[in-house]
């Protein structure tokens, strides 16, 4: 068979515990849009997990590259499945795991092109009726909810912000560290400042250039997820949907314009 292997730095510092934290909680949870775990390596010198291969990459590829191309549906359902895990880690698990670093690269597609969820390796287990907790451990610059950023502030409510951002960039192609994006000017803003009616202008071109038929439906379409985007990164934590309430909003706009 093959297999994917992640080989932890160890030079790294925190390396040990990332590799800690991924094996207890890739081996204890499961479900179908999370990288199932094979087996771990671990001995001083060496510390890595064999993974479920993926053949088509991370969504960062196949959004990025000129080589490929993603439908609106495609789109959707890559999103759709990020949702359900995340909604699983929120929501299903008797302990909620926080993912901390959501990003496109972090998103894996079978050859099916279902999306998995991987790289665990700052996630957070949070215990009992524990809901928010304090970390120095820092995720990806542009994903970051505020509070986690500026004060290490980390609940479900951070993977929610990340989520949304992710939905952004799905759409408008545009990553959210792009050199337009300074100071206060953030890509929550730039999709805000279009919304509702200039919306189009934001959304991939390719995307907008791709449509057939109903191109009035379409926009409606961009229109209700990129809504659902700014509720999931409103700046105030306890004003963002829970997963479980972003996946169902998701699967209706599925239904409704697919």
């Amino acid at each position: 068979m093959i297999a994917a292997i992640k080989v932890f730095n160890l030079d790294l510092e925190g390396a040990n515990k990332g590799f800690d934290t991924e094996c207890h909680i890739l081996c204890n949870i499961h479900h179908r849009i999370l990288v199932k775990v094979i087996t771990s390596c671990s001995n001083l010198d060496l510390k890595a997990l064999v993974l479920e291969y993926m053949p088509n990459g991370n969504l960062n590829k196949w959004l990025y590259s000129s080589n490929y191309f993603l439908y609106i549906v495609q789109r959707l359902e890559i999103m759709i499945d990020v949702a359900s895990a995340l909604e699983y880690l929120h929501h299903g698990y008797p302990s909620p795991i926080v993912h901390c670093d959501l990003k496109l690269g972090n998103i894996l597609l079978d050859e099916d092109m279902v999306a998995h969820v991987a790289d665990f390796g700052i996630a957070k287990l949070f215990y009992e009726d524990q809901r928010i907790s304090l970390t120095k451990t820092l995720g990806t610059i542009g994903y970051m909810a505020p509070e986690y950023g500026s004060t290490g502030l980390i609940s479900t409510m951070a993977d929610v912000y990340s989520f949304g951002i992710m939905l952004m960039e799905t759409f408008t192609k545009m990553k959210p560290t792009d050199d337009m994006f300074v100071g206060e000017f953030t890509m929550r803003r730039w999709v805000f400042e279009s919304f509702p009616n200039a919306i189009t202008q934001i959304v991939d071109v390719d995307l907008v250039n791709a449509v057939e038929n109903n191109v009035r439906a379409e926009e409606s379409c961009f229109r209700s997820i990129m809504g659902l985007a700014l509720e999931c990164t409103d700046d105030l934590p306890e004003e963002r949907l829970a997963m479980k309430d972003v996946l169902t909003r998701l699967k209706k706009i599925k239904t409704e314009f697919c």
